[in-house]
């Protein structure tokens, strides 16, 4: 066994970063060699994302790597959901809508009143949401047919940033399995849906899985980047949150939930298969494709982006606190209110302060008086939700949940991992924060030989990166 490196692009709804991962010693270490800012551009009142900005800065990234070292394969993960549409001669026909885009307002119900909620499901096992695929598609055919007429190829955001790179088309597994028309039990497209609503079901390309090579970048890109040689593109778990999953550490997975903390909180449970029925609908819980063909059993919770919101609009009134600040003045304030994270109105509010006060007074709530007060009430919230989650998941699952280990961003937030531990009654273990670039670096390292399978990377994992502990007591 020889030392490797590979390059993970980690793309997120506010940036994107290209991290070397180095495999030594059968442990990993990580460097972050470009990191670049990534943020939707309205236009004339929609949202879009800047696709070839995205994908320049990952060549820069791809250059700066290859200077530094030789690159044994990349992998591309990103958000999921969001999608662009080719015509027949490979051409972008429009950039990749942002999923808070409120083009899709209303449309689930409308979608729904065409096909049942339960078929719906029941073929897909996927939590109902505006911002789901789907529901995309279909605000296309509403309000821009002349796009579908001319569509020959849909393809995710990584699978879009993949075909840059090699000229190859192909819809990554973890991802298609977010778009709710993908059936996770047969692992096939469920065109059934598709069809009912009179959407193209041409334009799907082949799945494939992670781990599978891609192809190799392109002459072309080689020799914008000056390299010399030939590199493999494999296929990761491109879904961000199927990569977090994979690295995270669990030892017990029949009690163990995990929950990957940022701009969402996405709480669940990786089970063997997938748990369809009447209450996993009624509790809206979702079924998403893992690697292994592991199933991601879990709930869609409106995470920090709460709070990455608030200190937004905060900022534009001349108050920019660092989020160290925000934690510091949550812990002094006092607990003042609860809110519904998931609430449609926080989706994408024009000024998020100004609705958790409206959202307060409409509630019959204390109105938060500062800042510390608003952030406190969030924090509570957020670990009240994830209490009512896990005991859900208890309920669904018929096991009993000892401990929740949380990955991501949100890691940093210590004060939320202390409620949560305190709220929820569990044993709260915290880390690794870059779970999803770790998991991108883990699926490229089982394509290449070096690790065989899930469990030993979680091993690795272990071994590479040390984790925290809070209890209910602290």
């Amino acid at each position: 066994m020889t030392d490797k490196t590979v390059l993970a692009f980690d793309l997120g709804a506010s940036n994107g970063r290209a991290i070397l991962g180095y495999f030594r010693d059968q442990k990993i270490e990580m460097e972050i060699v470009h990191k670049f800012v990534n943020q939707a551009v309205e236009v004339r009142g929609a949202q879009y994302w800047d696709i070839l900005h995205l994908f320049n800065q990952m060549k820069t990234g791809l250059q700066k790597a290859a200077q530094k070292v030789k690159i044994d394969s990349i992998g591309i993960d990103s958000w999921a959901v969001d999608y662009a549409l080719l015509d027949r001669g490979d051409n972008l026909l429009s950039n990749p809508y942002f999923y808070r885009d409120n083009r899709t307002e209303g449309l689930v119900e409308e979608v729904t009143g065409m096909i049942s909620r339960s078929e719906i499901y029941e073929k897909t096992g996927i939590q109902f949401m505006p911002i789901n695929t789907l529901y995309q598609l279909y605000a296309d055919k509403k309000y821009r047919p002349w796009v579908l007429d001319e569509a020959n190829s849909l393809l995710f955001i990584p699978d879009l940033l993949n075909f840059f790179f090699t000229g190859e088309k192909c819809s990554e597994y973890t991802n298609a399995s977010t778009s709710q028309f993908f059936n996770p039990q047969t692992e096939q497209w469920e065109t059934s849906i598709l069809e009912k609503l009179d959407l193209p079901t041409s334009i799907l390309e082949d799945i494939v899985y992670p781990t599978d090579r891609i192809g190799m970048i392109r002459e072309e890109i080689k020799k914008d980047c000056s390299i010399s040689y030939n590199i493999p593109v494999y296929a990761v778990a491109s879904h961000d949150t199927a990569s977090a999953v994979a690295a995270t550490p669990l030892k017990d997975p029949e009690h163990n939930a995990y929950l990957s903390s940022g701009t969402w909180s996405l709480l669940g449970m990786e089970l063997p298969e997938p748990l369809i029925s009447e209450q996993s609908l009624a509790a809206n819980f979702t079924n998403e494709c893992g690697i292994n063909k592991t199933i991601r059993f879990l709930k869609n919770i409106c995470g920090l982006w709460l709070i990455q919101e608030a200190k937004k609009a905060l900022a534009k009134e001349g108050l920019d606190l660092s989020y160290d600040e925000i934690e510091a003045r949550a812990a002094r304030a006092e607990d003042k209110f609860r809110l519904d994270p998931n609430a449609d109105r926080f989706l994408n509010p024009d000024n998020m302060v100004q609705e958790i006060k409206d959202y307060c007074r409409d509630s019959g709530q204390p109105v938060p008086e500062n800042y510390g007060e608003l952030a406190r009430g969030i924090y509570e919230s957020l670990a009240q939700s994830y209490r009512e989650v896990i005991e859900k998941l208890e309920d669904l699952v018929n096991t009993d949940l000892k401990q929740l280990n949380v990955v991501g961003g949100g890691v940093r937030d210590e004060l939320l991992s202390k409620f949560t531990a305190r709220t929820t009654g569990r044993r709260v273990v915290t880390g690794p924060v870059e779970a999803t670039a770790l998991g991108n670096i883990m699926v490229q390292l089982m394509a290449g030989g070096e690790i065989s399978d899930l469990r030993e990377g979680r091993e690795v994992i272990r071994r590479s990166f040390s984790l925290e502990v809070f209890t209910p007591e602290d």
